[in-house]
């Protein structure tokens, strides 16, 4: 079954959300700062319209075959800013996180993206694997979820260390894969 033909400008739909993505980093960064004890709808409503949107931009570069080399790097590169800001300051300036939760986070994505950028030229191709996306809408459930919770609920956190564990082992999926490559 061949992708559908799509006029030329809905196909850069999937990487203008990108780029909405990346653009509401620092208004939720704002917002979120200024939310008395960590506990904000509206942070919330903007981090889950950036998680949303990034379903939506996968689901039609997937349909309509047209992921281009900006939306392979920027589309996870999006993701990971987004969570990475909401971790640093949900644990840094409302402590709704423990500091373990901002060492993991800030140590996978740093491993990550600066392996990325020694592996590429070799031959490495990113590709985004299920437990990755798994873990990173269980991340941006999470967070939002502790962002509209009173402080001192845990339901949150339990979903947000199942996330985390979750894009650890990907991470090492990652790892893995890479070294194949660059072994080869």
């Amino acid at each position: 079954m061949s992708a559908p033909a799509v006029p030329a400008p809905l196909a850069y739909v999937p990487n203008a959300l990108t780029v909405l993505r990346l653009a509401l980093i620092p208004v939720f960064v704002a917002v979120l700062i200024s939310a008395e004890g960590g506990r904000s709808w509206p942070a919330a409503i903007l981090f889950g319209v950036a998680g949303v949107s990034d379903q939506i931009d996968g689901w039609l570069a997937r349909r309509w075959r047209v992921e281009s080399a900006f939306g392979k790097v920027a589309d996870p590169l999006a993701d990971r800013l987004m969570i990475d800001a909401a971790v640093i300051l949900l644990v840094v300036v409302h402590h709704r996180l423990p500091w373990p939760a901002l060492a993991l986070v800030l140590a996978r994505d740093a491993l990550l993206m600066g392996g990325y950028k020694l592996i590429v030229p070799r031959g490495y191709e990113l590709s985004v694997n299920l437990l990755g996306k798994v873990a990173t809408r269980l991340l941006y459930a999470a967070l939002a979820f502790v962002m509209v919770t009173r402080d001192g609920t845990q339901w949150p956190l339990w979903i947000f260390w199942a996330g985390l564990g979750l894009a650890l082992g990907a991470g090492a999926l990652y790892v893995m894969s890479a070294l194949r490559v660059v072994r080869q």
